[in-house]
C-alpha cells in the first residue's frame, strides 16, 4: 500500500505576521514557520496505518519554496519513507483548484492507494485540497475522518457530523481522506528519526511545469483590521428598528 500525505508550511501561531510594503501579503523573512498542525494529524494517521499493516509506503507532498523542504524533513524524521517536493519559485499559489491540480499532476503517476490531508490550512483556511484531489483522480473521497480502518481493498472511515453526530462509510482504494484535528496525538522525531531523515529521498519537481492554467482566485489585498467601539441606541417602532439594523449590517459592517 502506498500512501501519500499532503503537507503544507504555514506561519507558527505565535509568529509575528508583518504585512508587506504592497499589502498583497505577509513580510515572510520576519516569520517562523511551521508543519500546518491539521496535517499532522494525518501524518500521525497515516504512520499509525503502516504500523498496523505489512508493506506500507508513507510518501510526503509538499509545495512551496525551498524552505519547505524543512516540513518534508520533520515529516521524513517522525517515519515517512520519502517526499515529493514542488518547488515554487516566485509567489506561492493561493487558488485551491490551481494547488490541487498541481499536486494531482504530481502523484498521480504515483498510482497511491490512500491521500490523506489535513482538515485545512492555518493560514487560508480553504480545506478544500482533498476534495478537489479526490475529485481530479477520480478517487472515493471522505472528509472529517476521525476514525479509519483498512480492510483490504477498501477502507472503513468514521466521519464527525453535526450535533455530535457519527456517521460510518465504507469506500473503496484508492480513496483521498480529509482528516479531522484531534483523532489521534501526533509523535515528536526521534533523534535515530532525526539523522535517517537526513538520507531520504526528497524529489523536487517544478510547479509551473506541473499547471500552467490562470489562477482564478487571488488574493489581492491583505491588512490588519482596525478596531473601534460604537453605541448606538436605536428608538422607534419595530419597523424603525428592524430597518436601521439592516442598514447599519449593510452599509457600516458590511456583512449584507
Amino acid at each position: 500500500m502506498k500512501i501519500a500525505v499532503l503537507i503544507k508550511q504555514v506561519p507558527g501561531s505565535e509568529s509575528a505576521l508583518p504585512i508587506d510594503s504592497e499589502g498583497y501579503w505577509v513580510d515572510e523573512s520576519s516569520v517562523t514557520f511551521v508543519m500546518n498542525p491539521p496535517d499532522n494529524y494525518a501524518l500521525e494517521e497515516a504512520l499509525l496505518i503502516k504500523e498496523s499493516n505489512d508493506d506500507v509506503e508513507v510518501v510526503i507532498v509538499s509545495m512551496g519554496p525551498l524552505r519547505v523542504q524543512k516540513v518534508i524533513r520533520e515529516a521524513l524524521a517522525k517515519g515517512a519513507d520519502r517526499g515529493i517536493h514542488i518547488l515554487e519559485q516566485d509567489i506561492t499559489e493561493k487558488d485551491p483548484l490551481v494547488i490541487a491540480k498541481r499536486l494531482s499532476n504530481a502523484i498521480k503517476s504515483e498510482e497511491f492507494d490512500l491521500v490523506l490531508t489535513g482538515l485545512q490550512s492555518d493560514d487560508t483556511g480553504m480545506g478544500q485540497t482533498g476534495v478537489l484531489i479526490g475529485e481530479i483522480l477520480k478517487m472515493s473521497t471522505a472528509t472529517l475522518a476521525v476514525e479509519t480502518i483498512i480492510q483490504e481493498d477498501h477502507i472503513r472511515i468514521k466521519r464527525e457530523l453535526e450535533s455530535g453526530w457519527f456517521q460510518w462509510v465504507q469506500l473503496s482504494l484508492p480513496a483521498s481522506i480529509s482528516i479531522q484535528s484531534g483523532l489521534n496525538t501526533p509523535r515528536y522525531p526521534s533523534l535515530k528519526g532525526i539523522m535517517g531523515a537526513k538520507k531520504k529521498e526528497i524529489h523536487s519537481l517544478s510547479a509551473t511545469e506541473l499547471s500552467k492554467e490562470e489562477t482564478l482566485q487571488k488574493v489581492n489585498n491583505v491588512f490588519v483590521p482596525q478596531t473601534n467601539k460604537q453605541t448606538e441606541i436605536i428608538k422607534g417602532d419595530i419597523d424603525q428598528i428592524v430597518s436601521r439594523i439592516i442598514e447599519i449590517l449593510r452599509t457600516d459592517i458590511k456583512v449584507i
